[in-house]
């Protein structure tokens, strides 16, 4: 099955590269050995850490391969592109975790709990309780975004916070809060995200939670380092993205 993107010539989004086996299998390789070294530097086991494929943009056929050698759990960014790329992957006899990472508006949470296995942003109590709601089935997993630099082009509770919500959203039985997630801010060197890793992991073991989303490609390394057991991995795995029109 082929994807249709775009006329470049109009303007609008280039063609994405649709990668062979044997790219993914290198790019594959290398997150491995890095995930591996970054793990065993610290004491941890690598068996711990998911690499969540981020698939905003990844042609279908890349995502297939990417599945077949392994990449169980695939992240989107929007509930519409996501309920494409799943009804597609299904028709190829691939059925990956699909992890919501992106913002979450509460008028897309009856579709998102219909698409996704876990959804990561979970950002205000008010966005918990819409998926409480409209869920269709018991304990949907579910992490609290966090914003850690309280950055104002980011969603996310302050860490202030964060406590009182999770006491709020726990006792919804249609939820299960597994971890908490957090976007690093932008910096030139990686080491200054340091600090917001640690502090999300702090978080974490104060509320008793077993799962930190925290790290990408230019910082998965560092995430590792303190404690991620999910990293969101899109750049160094699938190359880099083309222009987009959203």
């Amino acid at each position: 099955m082929m994807e249709h993107q775009p006329d470049p010539a109009r303007g609008t989004t280039m063609e994405p590269h649709v990668l062979t086996r044997e790219e993914l299998i290198e790019n594959l390789q290398g997150i491995k050995a890095r995930i591996e070294q970054a793990a065993r530097s610290v004491g941890r086991n690598s068996s711990e850490i998911t690499i969540v494929g981020a698939a905003k943009t990844v042609p279908i056929e890349t995502l297939n391969t990417a599945i077949a050698l392994g990449i169980t759990h695939l992240g989107e960014n929007y509930v519409q592109e996501a309920t494409r790329k799943k009804l597609a992957l299904v028709q190829l006899g691939a059925n990956p975790t699909w992890h919501m990472i992106g913002h979450l508006q509460t008028n897309k949470a009856k579709d998102a709990v219909s698409i996704f296995n876990v959804i990561e942003t979970v950002d205000s109590v008010r966005l918990g309780e819409a998926i409480a709601h409209r869920a269709v089935r018991k304990s949907i997993p579910v992490m609290l975004e966090v914003n850690i630099g309280q950055e104002v082009t980011k969603s996310g509770f302050a860490p202030q916070n964060l406590a009182e919500a999770y006491r709020t959203l726990r006792d919804l039985p249609e939820l299960s809060i597994v971890g908490l997630m957090t976007i690093a801010p932008e910096v030139t060197n990686s080491e200054e995200v340091r600090p917001v890793f640690r502090q999300l992991r702090q978080l974490k073991d104060e509320l008793g939670l077993r799962e930190l989303s925290m790290g990408m490609t230019n910082d998965f390394e560092i995430a590792i380092q303190e404690g991620a057991t999910l990293v969101r991995i899109g750049r160094a795995l699938f190359g880099a993205r083309p222009q987009s029109q959203r």
